[in-house]
């Protein structure tokens, strides 16, 4: 678990092992990144926190666990803290209440740091248009948008752009290249290997050190490719029809391999890609697969967007 470190007498937050030296007498820990912004408090432009993978604790209860990955998925861009509260059986108030408790935010304050934080890796890792970004990032308009990032990292869209390092643009052969965070001592050959032992045929692959799977955005086909990036990151590739909703693919490419969501737990690996797997692979047996000619390396079909 992250713990994130927030000083009183400057507005800022840190992740662990960043270079500012504050007094401990000045300081107040979250552990999570949307907790310190609920606080108050925005991002330190030296360490980034939101390039840091943050999972949930292990002692939340599973409520609130089915929760954010209902949030995950999508559930507060097309409803509302009621509408989650009644898919996990709760009422919004006593739901809020559990979400404060555990997580130190609410489910809407939740999203909205996932969206945010999103939206400025896209910022920094491509060149998307801002108006793309906003709505990869599950944001309903620009407006709305630009008034989040304001208020999460006091800085617009077009701002946060400018202040992108040199080395942050990734750049590409085809395809949308972005940093996919994981922790200390993440073990991508261990995810590889159970990825390559579990792959449904036609529809994902393992070739040398890259993982690769069709997926459905809509009615159009995509692809995504993960491969090692850095010692605090996987390289993720998307090929897709549009950039609408990314951010829940990507959650849901981070969910897979226990990057993000409910009680991420990153050793064994297996145990959680497994579960993952014992699902698809029996939803992939009774879908109809669609045959798509062009795909990259041994890719030749998608699943129906419910199976895959």
């Amino acid at each position: 678990m992250t713990t994130y470190s927030a000083v009183v007498t400057t507005g800022i937050y840190c992740r662990p092992g960043c270079g500012a030296k504050p007094l401990t007498h000045n300081t107040r820990t979250f552990e999570h990144a949307a907790a310190a912004e609920a606080a108050g408090f925005r991002a330190c432009l030296r360490c980034r926190p939101y390039r840091v993978a943050g999972p949930v604790g292990s002692d939340a209860p599973d409520l609130v666990c089915h929760a954010v990955q209902l949030i995950i998925g999508g559930t507060l861009d097309r409803g509302t803290e009621a509408t989650l509260a009644e898919q996990v059986g709760v009422s919004q108030r006593h739901l809020r209440r559990l979400f404060l408790n555990h997580l130190g935010a609410s489910p809407d304050q939740l999203a909205r740091s996932r969206r945010a934080h999103f939206a400025r890796r896209l910022l920094d890792d491509t060149d998307l248009t801002v108006l793309d970004i906003a709505f990869a990032s599950g944001f309903g308009s620009l407006r709305q948008f630009n008034r989040t990032m304001l208020e999460v990292f006091h800085a617009s869209p077009t701002d946060l752009r400018e202040r992108r390092r040199r080395a942050d643009r990734l750049v590409t052969d085809g395809g949308l290249a972005l940093r996919l965070p994981t922790p200390p001592g993440y073990d991508w050959d261990t995810a590889r290997v159970f990825l390559a032992a579990q792959a449904i045929p036609g529809y994902e692959e393992v070739d040398g050190t890259t993982y690769r799977r069709t997926i459905v955005v809509g009615d159009a086909p995509g692809v995504l490719e993960l491969s090692p990036g850095g010692s605090d990151h996987l390289l993720l590739v998307a090929h897709l029809p549009y950039w609408e909703g990314l951010i829940h693919l990507v959650g849901r490419a981070a969910l897979m391999l226990g990057l993000e969501g409910p009680r991420a737990d990153w050793s064994p690996l297996e145990t959680r890609i497994r579960a993952e797997y014992a699902g698809r692979l029996g939803r992939a047996a009774e879908a109809t697969g669609t045959l798509v000619p062009g795909l990259p390396g041994g890719l030749t079909h998608v699943l129906p967007a419910a199976a895959s």
